[in-house]
């Protein structure tokens, strides 16, 4: 993949930059055009601004900035967003507030961090049986602590 592709959406949108040149992530800022204040257990979808194009075979992931997930208790709402290589309309970010005390996201800030990755786009095949593991289906705990 040579680029990422951007487009603003709103004229107040960034496009979004590595912190250091070997930063994963790109940082995606929120267009916002006033503070969004969440309390305890609150949540809130933050627009980008911003709509990218990602290479069939590749998908941009959303995570939590740690320093806003550690700090501040602002995580993702879904844990990790998924943008697909398909999708065109405007990147926008599910946060919460896990912490007791109130956050105010202010416009312009970053919340969230964009890793795109090579994800397989192999077929779907139902079969009878699946090959046999050490493991077997052993789940949660089942390889110890």
């Amino acid at each position: 993949m040579e680029h990422i592709l951007f487009k603003k959406l709103n004229p107040a949108a960034v496009i979004p930059q590595r912190a250091t040149a070997g930063s994963a992530g790109l940082d995606l800022k929120a267009c916002l055009t006033e503070p969004v204040t969440l309390k305890k257990g609150e949540h809130a979808v933050i627009p980008t601004g911003l709509a990218v194009k990602v290479e069939e075979g590749f998908a941009a992931m959303l995570f939590a900035r740690s320093g806003l997930a550690v700090k501040h208790g602002i995580g993702l709402l879904n844990g990790v967003g998924v943008v697909d290589s398909d999708y065109r309309g405007e990147i926008c970010v599910g946060v919460i507030n896990q912490f007791e005390e109130p956050y105010t996201i202010e416009p312009g800030e970053r919340i969230a961090q964009m890793v795109v990755m090579p994800v397989s786009l192999a077929p779907v095949l139902e079969v009878e049986t699946l090959d046999e593991t050490d493991r077997g289906a052993g789940g949660f705990g089942s390889t110890g602590r």
